[in-house]
């Protein structure tokens, strides 16, 4: 059975223990990208990552873009969402599908 965590800054992340997940603070570049392979080789199947720490770490995020587990689901910080979110969806489904389908984008 796969894990879920949760991978941010300790004020965004730590309320979310009290639904069960697994959370991992992480406070700087270097320590998030090592939990982010460490719990990727431990079967996390879902891995969240608030959106502030996926800016920093986009090409190690970007080897499993292609892979179907872990799933590395961007959310919002305590700061407020940037939008980076919406944004990776419309570039699965572009990928996917071939074209912008989502918000009308060039045909």
């Amino acid at each position: 059975m796969y894990k879920i965590g949760i991978m941010g800054d300790r004020e965004s992340v730590m309320s979310f223990k009290a639904l069960g997940l697994d959370v991992f603070p992480s406070e700087n570049e270097e320590d998030a990208r090592k939990t982010l392979h460490r719990l990727a080789k431990e079967k996390y199947g879902i891995i969240y990552i608030t959106e502030n720490l996926i800016h920093a770490m986009e090409k190690d995020i970007d080897r499993y873009n292609d892979s179907i587990i872990p799933a590395i689901i961007p959310i919002p910080s305590r700061q407020g969402a940037s939008g980076m979110g919406m944004m990776n969806v419309k570039k699965s489904v572009e990928r996917a599908v071939g074209a912008d389908i989502l918000f009308g984008g060039d045909k």
